[in-house]
């Protein structure tokens, strides 16, 4: 089981909406979480530690993990999917474009 953990500002569009499409992918296991200290789902050290693959959706975010969270990212692949903050949760657009982007880390 691959542990996949998405992670954009707030926790309210974009990586719950990629946490929700990929929960049922067989293989892994999907949580998200927010940079931002008033997120719905802060991120911590222990959801970081928890990651096998960190999937960002913006290079500020990899920078505050990668800041604030180094000693817990062990060997996590971070990686940046470039969404800007542009979609409301589950917006067809967004379902769409994760799915384009993800398709080489998880094959569908």
């Amino acid at each position: 089981m691959t542990n996949i953990l998405f992670v954009c500002s707030q926790n309210k569009l974009r990586s719950p909406t990629a946490e929700q499409i990929f929960a049922d992918h067989p293989g892994v296991e999907t949580a998200s979480a927010g940079t931002n200290n008033d997120a719905e789902n802060p991120l911590t050290s222990e959801v970081v530690r928890w990651a096998d693959m960190i999937f960002v959706m913006e290079k500020a975010h990899r920078n505050k993990l990668q800041k604030r969270y180094r000693t817990a990212l062990k060997d996590a692949r971070v990686i940046c999917l470039d969404i800007p903050d542009d979609y409301e949760f589950m917006d067809e657009a967004l379902v769409q474009l994760l799915k384009v982007k993800m398709s080489r880390y998880l094959p569908m």
